[in-house]
């Protein structure tokens, strides 16, 4: 079989931005796909690695190497830095590489800007959570928004764009303001009611969707009450809720390996109570009809974040960007492209 040595393009964040916006439903249905495929066993998903910093232990860079291996065949790489003191700076807190490699022979592709991706996939798996775990009708009398970023405003796009609705839009934020900026950006983007609560419990109160996307390190959703029957809450951001919370509720994940480490919420529980029992199973389990709820309890849903999803979604924004010439080529980009020359073989 022949082997040709790749073409090397760089995808700029602005153009991945553009064409997010132009595919977000074609990207919630990328994501589902990638599930089920990971669930077939149809791709390489390996331990994320963690660069932590012993002078800046809040920060940390993490690679998540990963492969697809089904009908799509390419391997990869996300590089993800996550500095949570760039807030205070009016930084994003988090910024990101997405190195795309040929299945066959290795050889990187393409280089994208993968903070929007990795924002992209993770809102996503989010809106199709909502849609597989939440009513058919994807209405909400409230929905809840703990913690204001960027992943919960892009959490929220994708959930105006899969038609869902809401009575009331409840935010709230350690910072007023930013809780405020994304009440108002939900209600013009989707005309939601959008309000700025006061206190955590004020927000989740007859909340029937509760989005959490904060950067806290440790559970402080803690009171035995916190949740109701049939509420849904995406525990996105994974370390927000106490062990007792998560023994209580149905508990729905993307891997379950992958999901019971670094201390998050489901690990937590399973350290204290020594049982992975109280999971009901994937989402790619619930879809399949594999996997059944209690819905008499909560669900959560506690996505680890799968560098399958960042592969997937990356390699359709890369086609995207090939196909409408958005793609910016680089030229001799490797130095060799032949083990040895023709001439050189020939008189040797």
């Amino acid at each position: 079989m022949s082997r040709a040595m790749p073409l090397f393009s760089v995808i700029p964040g602005e153009t991945i931005n553009t064409l997010i916006q132009q595919h977000r439903g074609r990207i919630v249905d990328i994501v589902r796909a990638a599930y089920l495929d990971h669930e077939l066993g149809q791709t390489i998903n390996p331990d994320s690695y963690f660069l932590r910093f012993e002078d800046n232990p809040s920060s940390r860079i993490i690679a998540l190497p990963a492969a697809l291996t089904g009908d799509t065949r390419l391997s990869g790489i996300k590089w993800i830095a996550s500095y949570p003191e760039n807030i205070q700076h009016n930084l994003p807190r988090a910024s990101a590489t997405l190195i795309l490699n040929q299945y066959d022979t290795g050889y990187p592709y393409a280089c994208l800007e993968a903070s929007l991706i990795s924002a992209a996939r993770t809102a996503a798996s989010a809106a199709l959570a909502a849609n597989v775990l939440g009513p058919d009708s994807r209405h909400a009398r409230k929905i809840a928004v703990i913690g204001a970023g960027i992943i919960a405003r892009n959490i929220l796009e994708f959930l105006i764009d899969q038609d869902w609705r809401t009575d009331e839009l409840a935010v709230f934020d350690l910072n007023p303001q930013d809780a405020a900026r994304l009440a108002a950006h939900g209600q013009k983007l989707g005309g939601y009611r959008g309000v700025v609560a006061a206190s955590l419990q004020e927000a989740l109160d007859d909340a029937d969707l509760v989005v959490l996307a904060t950067t806290v390190a440790t559970p402080y959703i803690t009171q035995p009450d916190a949740f109701k029957a049939g509420q849904l809450v995406l525990n996105i951001s994974l370390r927000d809720i106490a062990p007792e919370l998560v023994m209580a509720a149905n508990n729905v994940v993307d891997d379950i390996e992958h999901c019971m480490k670094a201390n998050t919420s489901p690990h937590l529980a399973e350290q204290k109570y020594q049982t992975r029992s109280f999971v009901n199973g994937t989402l790619a389990q619930v879809i399949t009809g594999e996997a059944t709820l209690d819905h008499n309890k909560p669900t959560l849903f506690s996505p680890f974040g799968l560098g399958v999803l960042d592969l997937a979604v990356g390699h359709f924004v890369y086609e995207q960007a090939t196909a409408n010439g958005q793609a910016q080529q680089i030229p001799n980009f490797f130095a060799e492209t032949q083990r040895w020359a023709h001439e050189e073989t020939a008189n040797a």
